[in-house]
């Protein structure tokens, strides 16, 4: 199966954890289109959405799905999004799409995480993909320097040669070079530093479940 046909397939998997008559947290990026376009066959049992981002919030409207204001909504009981790692105790890096503080943010108002990603997401530890780090623009250069004394190189993520511009106004570092066998401790440190906004590790707000495309289908895993 091709990339795009797993993430189709983890993106109809996900219908099974979408509560009737509530309102569903709703991640940003390419397989959580394909969990956008799946929910369309159920969007007459879901109240509506809460949505990480301006791209997902315009393709649930598209498809009749109302979209709330995370301050309209209480608690929600489960929050449906991708990742760029995850490792074997739903620790995750997310950013890759610049919609990571939000998606902190509706994670954090939900009670369960479900992750939607194919297996090659899957990883022994972070880091291999560069963590996105959300950033206010004049504390950049610092947080950089910050991120080289822990063995890290950090680069701003541009597009066109222009500073990539997050939905908050914000500036994105994407940092290689880092293995972060303690998720929680490494998120805890880093969103300490003055100017981070966020840090793309999801330990605090780690996976409840993943469910990973493979060749064989959907592989279910629990943490």
């Amino acid at each position: 199966m091709t990339q795009d046909e797993l993430k189709t397939l983890v993106g109809q998997a996900a219908l099974q954890y979408v509560v009737p008559g509530e309102i569903v947290g709703v991640g940003t990026g390419s397989t959580v289109n394909k969990f956008i376009e799946a929910l369309a066959s159920m969007k007459d049992r879901v109240r509506g959405a809460v949505s990480s981002s301006v791209a997902s919030t315009e393709r649930l409207r598209a498809i009749g799905i109302p979209v709330f204001d995370a301050n309209e909504v209480g608690e929600l009981a489960v929050y449906i999004d991708g990742a760029d790692e995850i490792d074997g105790q739903g620790h995750m890096v997310k950013g890759g799409g610049a919609a990571l503080t939000r998606e902190k943010i509706v994670a954090a108002q939900s009670r369960r995480f479900v992750c939607i990603a194919d297996e090659s997401k899957l990883v022994q530890a972070l880091g291999g993909f560069p963590v996105p780090v959300e950033v206010i623009p004049m504390a950049a250069a610092r947080i950089t320097r910050q991120f080289a004394a822990l063995g890290g190189q950090a680069r701003l993520r541009t597009r066109d040669g222009d500073a990539v511009v997050t939905d908050n106004g914000q500036h994105l570092l994407d940092v290689s070079g880092l293995r972060i066998t303690q998720p929680l401790a490494f998120e805890s440190e880093v969103n300490q530093w003055p100017g981070v906004v966020t840090v793309g590790v999801f330990a605090h707000q780690k996976a409840a479940v993943c469910l990973l495309g493979t060749a064989t289908g959907v592989r279910t895993l629990t943490f």
